[in-house]
């Protein structure tokens, strides 16, 4: 089986650090986004890949070949980002003869049984309830159980459910052909062509859907769900450090996430922090927080913060959003 998995956005919503990082390679929870969702598909056995890729796909190419050289992966650039349905079309060549596909968002974490997923012999959404479903695709299911009906953001809900960005298709033929009509007809949702409009043509066409509840789903498209999931993963023993390693004159609090290389001194650090390797933090308190590679912090007082890679900060007291390659000093 292939993986589809569209990394091609860019990020508007976590800038400034997507001016200078795509968002699947933003750190959260010790590793970049995309190595969250890698890691649980090849555990099931997955080893093909089709990318996705547009803004600054080089360095998601560059990083998934280094960090993961036994896949087989193929890259496919889509060069005007027309929403996500454009995306799997761009990429329509490379899974045509496939009998089934998986495809997953690049920029989401899920907590869900992939293994009981792929049992299914029909095609299957990944699904969870949410408290305010207009920012979402949304499903709504018949009295068979089957999906009736899934709509792109609706202004008025009738379902709570919300897609997450997780599709099993078995149909993969249909999948192209709806994909093919929405394109050639211009059919348009939100100025965008739709996933989602092309899988309620399947669902008009006669295919059946299921759906499997997600236990947790974390969108890391905006810098409060992103600190709240690095949070959250930080809490889960199996992304926990072994052994904190000890610092001089330093107090850490987990749960945290140290890189390799790093000097810290005359600091508290955590809870729920992740830092990059061969950063430098000099009597700073953080908590709360992402801070990037190579990164120096000196004299700072950090919370509920995102601090990009090959930053540095001195003499502050505050919250921040800060991108890469930036220098700040306040002292």
């Amino acid at each position: 089986m292939k993986a589809i998995i569209p990394v091609a956005g860019v990020g508007k919503s976590l800038r400034p650090h997507t001016f200078t990082q795509p968002k699947p390679l933003i750190l959260v929870a010790g590793k970049p986004i995309i190595s969250f969702i890698l890691d649980e598909l090849i555990q099931v056995g997955i080893d093909e890949y089709v990318f996705i890729i547009g803004y600054m796909g080089d360095k998601i190419q560059s990083f998934i070949e280094t960090h993961y050289p036994n896949i087989k992966a193929e890259y496919v650039v889509q060069e005007q980002r027309f929403g996500l349905g454009h995306a799997i079309w761009t990429a329509r060549n490379t899974f045509k003869k496939e009998d089934q596909i998986l495809i997953v968002l690049g920029d989401t974490i899920f907590d869900v049984d992939l293994k009981e997923m792929l049992k299914h012999h029909q095609s299957v959404l990944g699904v969870k309830k949410v408290n305010d479903p207009r920012h979402f695709g949304v499903v709504e299911f018949g009295d068979d159980g089957y999906l009736v009906k899934v709509v792109e953001k609706p202004s008025i809900p009738k379902s709570n459910m919300a897609m997450v960005g997780l599709y099993l298709i078995h149909e993969v033929v249909e999948l192209i052909e709806a994909l093919n009509y929405i394109i050639e007809n211009q059919s348009m949702t939100r100025d965008e062509y739709q996933l989602t409009d092309a899988l309620m043509r399947m669902i008009d066409k006669g295919t059946k859907f299921h759906t499997l509840e997600v236990r947790n789903w974390f969108d890391c498209g905006k810098k409060d769900i992103l600190l709240e999931t690095n949070a959250i993963l930080l809490k889960r023993k199996h992304y926990q450090q072994n052994e904190t390693p000890h610092f001089e004159h330093s107090i850490i609090i987990p749960p945290v996430s140290i890189g390799e290389n790093c000097i810290i001194e005359n600091s508290i650090i955590g809870p729920n922090v992740t830092i990059g390797s061969n950063s430098k933090i000099e009597s700073s308190i953080i908590r709360e927080s992402i801070i990037g590679h190579f990164s120096h912090l000196d004299e700072v007082t950090l919370y509920f913060s995102i601090v990009g890679h090959d930053s540095s900060i001195k003499g502050l007291r505050q919250s921040l959003n800060i991108g890469d390659h930036t220098e700040i000093d306040f002292s």
